[in-house]
């Protein structure tokens, strides 16, 4: 678990744990070089407490529930990793993946009106 050394949390590793403190330490894993990793080693041994990459315990179980047919988190995002460094390396920038344009079109929406079937 080289990846440990690197997390923004080990200067007070215990934050992450606190409780009714979930948003904040959710916050600091916001920025942090091995969020993946972390999540990833979450994710495998099943830790029962904490956030872990950006993800409460609550929202893991969640995940866990949805995808019980993985094995490693770990091997997952690394291949995405992979994938998404390789395919980034072989599209021209002009043509890189712009953000979705439904974000555009909710923008455009008139204020005080929302898609069908979402609260307002």
């Amino acid at each position: 678990m080289d990846w440990v050394d690197r997390g923004l949390c080990r200067t007070r590793p215990e934050r992450m744990f606190a409780e009714g403190a979930q948003n904040e330490a959710k916050a600091v894993c916001a920025d942090c070089p091995v969020r993946l990793d972390c999540l990833a080693y979450a994710l495998d041994n099943r830790e029962e407490y904490g956030v872990w990459g950006a993800m409460t315990d609550r929202e893991r179980r969640a995940l866990l529930r949805r995808r019980p047919a993985v094995t490693s988190w770990a091997e997952i995002f690394e291949a995405a990793r992979t994938h998404e460094d390789r395919a980034l390396i072989s599209i021209p920038q002009q043509a890189r993946p712009t953000p979705s344009r439904a974000v555009g079109r909710a923008a455009r929406r008139r204020p005080g009106t929302a898609r069908k079937g979402f609260d307002r």
